[in-house]
């Protein structure tokens, strides 16, 4: 096992050389901020998880990979000096200082989470044309330029969703493996005199949970860390979010300047590690080239089938024709394979006819009902995506569950690799047979929705909402026909909409089931249950 102390050094290396690793092109919009609204309660977790310093990692060797040093005693000299630093934060406490007390007290994994989908949302927008019809790729090196760095589009967001989660899961579990090492605890359960306001106001309860090193600053040095690298542009605001968890920390009295130091070097360093695989991981060629994009038409065509073609204008080129190289979370390229649906009818087929039909009658008739399920589903430019749709969901079982902070980023990690891998295997197929959109073959069908400039097979929506659905109806069994039922509905929107044939939504229910079905059996055994 390697063990790697922390060092400002481990950090800035990784940052400089992350830009590239975590991109794949975009845009920003205007001018929108992250502006997370949601009231949370008071996290008081269900159960500690004091042996999840022994579930099992995902990137790190080991929990103790990373070194955490002993903390002062809490009888030394040093330790009541802390005390005092914390008393004096408590003396004068203002009302933004109250208020984000109550915030991050309703737990900073759904905090974090809630922000990202507001960045994803904010950044989810194509590039524009040029003058001369041609595209510029959003570039990872120069964040700032136009277009701005990135364009949070499905594959993108399900990839960033899935660092950020992994990332928090890695470092929760060594900060629960160092608390548990040194059960050094938190200052207002030294002194009983350092109940903070929020804490005596019940915006924050005070926890048996060892405080050395910080689970709030663990989460905000390694969320901040992963945020900044796959939204550069908002670098500040991230950085003023994961600020405010810390001075929140000691203000309610849950920690000392010395847990939250450990815990943010903790989480940055841990954010290194996880930098590091995604350097690697395939995502800087996902975009290809015109060349390759050529080839994948030729090869429909030379199969006697017709190729997808861009219905956008200017034609625009396929979004992440690539993406399905990249390295997936749970399964090799070939367990990936070994998930494949069937193939889609051909382009020529009775099959292909009917289904057309189907949809262009579908689009012309649309109830209400129908119309508003569409809508519900659409996810499409401006939104927080399918995945990010997903952990909307989520997040409302995580809370409800009252789950630890590791627990709770556990449930995340699981759903966000689930679709990750959903959206690479997802996009493997869908470049492999290259099929036409249905307004494609038949131009009189007016989409109820957004078209989206990649292929139709299988439909993304129905990949992305089945594995998702399989990994919550585990963790959280008493949902499972509810979760089922969105799966569904979510695929299903994509037919109402006129932008997936009936055979799209099949394919991808049923890959994305069997992507669900393997990342819940690596759940299953790995020490949580």
């Amino acid at each position: 096992m390697t063990t790697i102390r922390i060092t400002t050094t481990v950090r800035r290396a990784a940052v400089a050389a992350a830009a590239v690793a975590l991109a794949a092109g975009g845009v920003a919009s205007c001018d929108k901020h992250v502006s997370p609204t949601e009231v949370l309660p008071a996290l008081q977790p269900a159960s500690l998880d004091a042996n999840a310093g022994g579930w099992r990692m995902l990137v790190l060797s080991g929990p103790d990979q990373i070194a955490v040093p002993a903390p002062a005693a809490v009888t030394s000299a040093a330790y009541r000096a802390e005390l005092d630093s914390v008393r004096s934060a408590q003396t004068h406490v203002s009302d933004a200082q109250r208020q984000a007390v109550a915030y991050w007290g309703g737990g900073g994994v759904l905090r974090w989470n809630e922000i990202q989908r507001e960045l994803t949302a904010r950044f989810n927008l194509p590039p524009a044309p040029r003058g001369d019809g041609t595209y510029v790729f959003p570039d990872a090196k120069n964040p700032f330029a136009d277009p701005q760095f990135p364009f949070a589009n499905p594959p993108y967001a399900a990839r960033a969703y899935s660092y950020v989660a992994v990332a928090q899961y890695e470092a929760l579990k060594a900060a629960w493996y160092w608390k548990y090492q040194y059960g050094r605890p938190a200052p207002a359960r030294v002194d009983t005199t350092l109940v903070g306001p929020a804490v005596a106001a019940g915006s924050v309860r005070p926890s048996a949970l060892p405080a050395y090193p910080s689970e709030a600053a663990v989460l905000a040095g390694v969320t901040s860390e992963m945020l900044k690298l796959l939204f550069p542009v908002a670098a500040d605001e991230i950085t003023r979010h994961a600020a405010e968890e810390q001075q929140a920390a000691l203000v309610a009295g849950t920690a000392t300047p010395s847990d939250i130091a450990a815990g943010a070097a903790l989480g940055r360093a841990v954010a290194a590690a996880i930098v590091a695989r995604a350097k690697a991981d395939g995502m800087g060629a996902a975009v290809g080239n015109a060349a390759q994009w050529q080839a994948l038409a030729d090869s429909a065509t030379a199969r006697g089938e017709i190729a997808w073609v861009s219905q956008d204008a200017p034609a625009r080129p396929p979004m992440l024709p690539g993406f399905g190289r990249v390295k997936a979370w749970t399964m090799s390229s070939a367990q990936l394979d070994s998930l494949r649906p069937p193939a889609p009818p051909s382009t020529g087929s009775a099959q292909m006819r009917a289904e057309l039909a189907e949809v262009k009658r579908t689009v012309d008739g649309l109830t209400r009902d129908q119309v508003a399920i569409t809508q519900r589903w659409n996810d499409g430019a401006g939104t927080y995506t399918p995945p990010g749709h997903w952990n909307d969901i989520a997040s409302a079982y995580v809370r409800d569950a009252r789950m630890s902070e590791v627990r709770a980023a556990r449930a995340f990690a699981l759903l966000n690799m689930a679709m990750h891998d959903a959206a690479v295997g997802c996009w493997r197929v869908k470049y492999q047979y290259f099929n036409p959109r249905p307004a494609q073959l038949d131009p009189s069908i007016k989409t109820a929705i957004g078209l989206p400039n990649f292929p139709s097979y299988p439909s993304g929506h129905s990949t992305f909402s089945s594995a998702a659905a399989g990994v919550l109806a585990y963790l959280f069994p008493a949902g499972a026909n509810t979760f089922a039922a969105q799966a569904d509905e979510a695929g299903t929107s994509r037919l109402y909409g006129g932008i997936h044939y009936r055979s799209d939504v099949a394919g991808g229910k049923l890959h994305g089931q069997r992507i669900g079905a393997a990342v819940v059996g690596l759940a299953r055994g790995d020490g949580a249950d």
